[in-house]
């Protein structure tokens, strides 16, 4: 694709007149998300306030479309998006964001949660300008605070499984660049991979009484699937580090977790400069939260007897 020029929108007020192939006379933004699950939904969330603040309620409409997990459907939405001629599209995910770059190079697309822009979209020493008509916000906190967290929280650990799925290549990323993290940290690791949910059962069962902690990425499918986790994990005293909060909630101890609603904040204030300053989306550098936290479930701590100290701070 080549770069092109957006072209500058009228002022807000004007907004209305430039609705082209669009029934109404609002702004509409496509927002396709991978699954339903808290950090997703609360990128969403902060996403349409954004936009609503930005642009004002009136004169903004959201199409709001769930994939379920199903990554084949992410195409069928971002072709019903362009068909429909939306203004922007909005893309929860990294699958999402794949399916509406297949789809379109003319509607501006943002996406949010996703890891790594340049993996997600195979761009070699990626820079953290997409260019053409996409950026968005990243997801990512720092892999190497992530496995700093094992010694602090788990000094006694030394052989830590990592869990994630195989068709996701945000959580192959990770895993990739946390893994000689880990090594150098004199810990033994062993790859727990699966291709489907199906397989995620058979792969944790295996393995679950080998290991002393498991590390879990931002993972779609294991966050989709993190009360199974759990019921597996925690039965075996086997603590994971989460590489977000929403999943931590749900299966792990702690995770060094961005703020989602903020992060969708972040994209919805992107949106309002394309939408209504005319700002050219080709020129604007991918964003992320500048201060994720520590965090800690309290239920599974206690239950597994694990100590967590003062800065770390519980998730509710």
């Amino acid at each position: 694709m080549k770069k092109r020029k957006l072209l500058t929108l009228l002022p807000l007020l004007l907004l209305p007149l430039t609705m082209t192939g669009c029934s109404s006379n609002k702004i509409v933004i496509g927002i396709c998300q991978i699954a339903e699950f808290s950090a997703l939904n609360d990128a969403t969330r902060g996403f349409k306030e954004a936009v609503i603040e930005g642009l004002g309620k009136d004169n903004v409409k959201f199409d709001y479309q769930n994939a379920a997990g199903e990554t084949s459907l992410c195409s069928t939405i971002m072709n019903s998006f362009v068909s429909d001629n939306v203004n922007l599209i909005m893309a929860n995910a990294t699958p999402c964001l794949q399916a509406a770059v297949s789809s379109t190079n003319t509607i501006p697309i943002l996406a949010t949660s996703v890891t790594d822009f340049g993996v997600a979209l195979s761009i070699k020493d990626f820079d953290g300008v997409v260019g053409h008509n996409i950026s968005g916000t990243s997801d990512l906190a720092p892999l190497d605070q992530q496995a700093d967290m094992f010694s602090e929280l788990l000094p006694d650990a030394r052989k830590i499984g990592l869990l994630y799925c195989t068709s996701e290549p945000n959580s192959i990323y990770q895993i990739d660049t946390i893994e000689p993290l880990l090594k150098a940290k004199g810990l033994t690791t062993s790859r727990l991979s699966f291709s489907e949910v199906n397989d995620l059962e058979a792969v944790l069962t295996a393995n679950v009484n080998d290991l002393d902690a498991l590390f879990i990425p931002t993972d779609n499918t294991c966050a989709d699937n993190a009360n199974q986790i759990d019921a597996i994990c925690r039965p075996a005293k086997l603590p994971a580090i989460c590489g977000e909060e929403g999943l931590c909630k749900g299966c792990g101890i702690a995770a060094l977790s961005i703020d989602y609603h903020k992060l969708g904040q972040m994209t919805g204030e992107m949106a309002v400069k394309i939408l209504r300053d005319g700002e050219d989306i080709s020129k604007m550098t991918v964003l992320r939260d500048p201060a994720p936290a520590k965090k800690f479930n309290k239920t599974i701590c206690d239950d597994l007897g694990i100590t967590i100290p003062d800065s770390y701070s519980e998730i509710k």
